[in-house]
């Protein structure tokens, strides 16, 4: 692993009276002004610059005003399930009659409108589909439901392919033509947009002159889970929906599942921040995507009575339990395949498939082979009928999505389907076909990527001094974000008197250090350390790459490093 500095401008910009350390944190991540680190709503970008958004709002307000039954059709990850349940809320907020809202289960259906789960939704007799966090690429499922009568409105946020569907309206901030300029939106930020465009027309109508405006800002707790635990770059449009949904959660004023799932979790609400929603709400609410049905976590999150929330909390809170089990199962089947590979012999674009493996937790393998060996990973599962459903994960510099693109074109018939972003993939294919694919997603990666890519490689934001290891700056820079993709948590590093050292836990380093001159003495962890490696009683010295962080143990706080990465020196 190497530690670089992270990039600076040659000049800092003014930003305001802030210390001279923030200033430089945020020129480093691409803050030019003081304006970007407003984070009221006012600031966002206006709705208006949305291609399709008026085409949409006719369509809504026709639905509406004929009090026309609408299904909203979601994704199963947790981006799917918040927009989902901002799509349902915020339409029974504005004055729909009937909404409902279908999840396809991704072990029978597969992802997004698809034929197969148009077929399901006319059971529900609906007079408008609206998909959200997927339908850019349901060319034939729009068909479909077009040819079966009904109205469609996409709103995705995903890479469209090179033919768009016949949809009536689609809002997309990524769709050719489209002059939005946050093209980092999720799905749920997408349908929340919708949502404020719906709500202005209404009030130009006249909807509310006897009664008070609907405040759809009360969904902004799930737009900021939503967005954040898809991975999506928080720009500076992207951070206003994060840090508001972060203080209304804070202030105690979250949809009770959130609250629930905070409480089964043993977190505090009031000290929330952007990282919790990626790392301890995210997978929670993904678990029933990933083993089940993604209905739970919706119903999780719709419900107004805390005492269900709560009973539904438990049960997504034991299916990540079990999801874990699983994952590390996958991950030993993973290793075990890749033990008596050297490093310099393998492959630069990594495919792994074991036919035991579970469809819903390639992903969270695939990130973990790629976090483990630094290069693109895709791991596959059986998906039945002699296909295999592989779950991509990037490396920066790759785009994993326009990688496949190429494949595909170079193989005509090798891949059935696929799609994704720049960091993070799903595809399909034969069985048949997964030796050449690999051979053939190697080959692109390898056209792409250095050997000296494959390295891992960690950005510092420098070295703190002695006088700066304090709780002012770790509360400072907690709340200083919200942090997250594109947008990254301040990392520093340096080399520390390695003073105590105790596994805690299966693989957790609890450590206790002293600073280069010895004068501070620092509490700090390390998560998921090789237990191979440490703890190791001969090392002196050490150095790491940290996150200076708040520490809280029966009421006192303490300053901790969040060790990224640690090696004797």
């Amino acid at each position: 692993m190497r530690i670089d500095p992270r990039p600076l401008p040659a000049v800092l910009p003014f930003l305001g009276e802030l210390p001279p350390l923030l200033t430089r944190l945020y020129a480093a991540r691409g803050v030019r002004s003081e304006a970007e680190l407003d984070k009221s709503l006012a600031r966002l970008i206006p709705y208006q610059q949305l291609k399709g958004i008026d085409a949409a709002v006719d369509l809504l307000v026709t639905a509406l005003e004929q009090r026309q039954r609408i299904l909203i059709v979601g994704d199963f990850d947790a981006d799917g399930a918040t927009a989902s349940t901002v799509g349902t809320l915020g339409l029974r907020l504005l004055g729909a009659a009937h909404v409902d809202y279908l999840v396809p289960n991704r072990f029978e259906y597969g992802y997004g409108l698809t034929p197969e789960i148009v077929a399901v939704a006319l059971q529900r007799e609906p007079q408008l589909l609206i998909t959200v966090d997927n339908g850019i690429s349901s060319v034939e499922g729009v068909a479909a439901a077009k040819a079966a009568g009904l109205k469609v409105l996409v709103t995705d946020h995903h890479l469209p392919g090179d033919e768009l569907p016949a949809a009536d309206a689609i809002v997309n901030p990524n769709q050719p033509g489209c002059e939005f300029p946050s093209k980092a939106l999720a799905g749920v930020g997408v349908i929340f947009y919708v949502l404020m465009a719906l709500r202005a027309r209404l009030r130009s109508l006249g909807w509310y002159e006897n009664t008070q405006q609907p405040n759809i800002g009360e969904l902004l707790d799930l737009v900021a889970l939503g967005s954040v635990a898809d991975v999506v770059p928080l720009d500076a449009n992207n951070r206003i929906l994060v840090h508001q949904g972060l203080e209304r959660i804070r202030a105690g004023r979250a949809r009770p599942g959130i609250k629930a799932i905070l409480e089964v979790a043993k977190r505090d609400h009031a000290r929330l921040t952007s990282t919790d929603l990626g790392f301890i709400l995210g997978p929670r609410l993904n678990a029933a995507g990933r083993l089940d049905d993604m209905s739970l976590g919706i119903e999780c999150l719709l419900t107004t009575d805390f005492a269900a929330a709560r009973e539904m909390a438990a049960q997504l809170d034991g299916m990540n339990q079990d999801r874990k089990s699983i994952e590390q199962g996958m991950q030993r089947e993973a290793l075990a395949q890749l033990k008596d590979l050297p490093l310099e012999s393998m492959p630069y674009g990594l495919c792994l498939f074991d036919p035991e493996w579970h469809q819903g937790v390639i992903g969270i393998l695939a990130s973990r082979m790629k976090e483990r060996y630094f290069r693109p990973t895709i791991a596959f599962a059986d998906a039945g009928d002699g296909l295999l459903k592989g779950s991509g994960r990037s490396v920066q510099g790759f785009h994993i999505r326009d990688a496949l693109a190429v494949v595909a074109s170079q193989h005509p018939n090798l891949i059935s389907k696929y799609g994704g972003h720049a960091m993070a993939a799903g595809l399909t294919l034969p069985e048949a076909n997964f030796p050449l694919f690999a051979q053939a997603f190697d080959a692109e990666v390898r056209r792409q990527l250095r050997e000296e890519d494959l390295t891992g490689r960690l950005l510092s934001d420098g070295t703190l001094a002695v006088e700066e290891f304090h709780l002012e700056l770790a509360r400072a820079l907690r709340h200083a974000g919200p942090w997250g993709q594109h947008f990254p948590e301040p990392l520093f590093h340096g080399v520390f008197q390695l003073v105590e050292q105790r596994v805690v836990g299966e693989r957790h380093l609890k450590v206790v250090l002293k600073s280069e001159c010895g004068s501070v003495k620092l509490d700090g962890i390390a998560f998921g350390v090789d237990r191979e490696v440490w703890p190791n009683p001969t090392v002196r010295w050490v150095e790491l790459a940290y996150k200076l962080d708040v520490n809280e143990f029966r009421g006192q706080e303490t300053v901790q490093l969040m060790i990224a990465h640690i090696e004797p020196r």
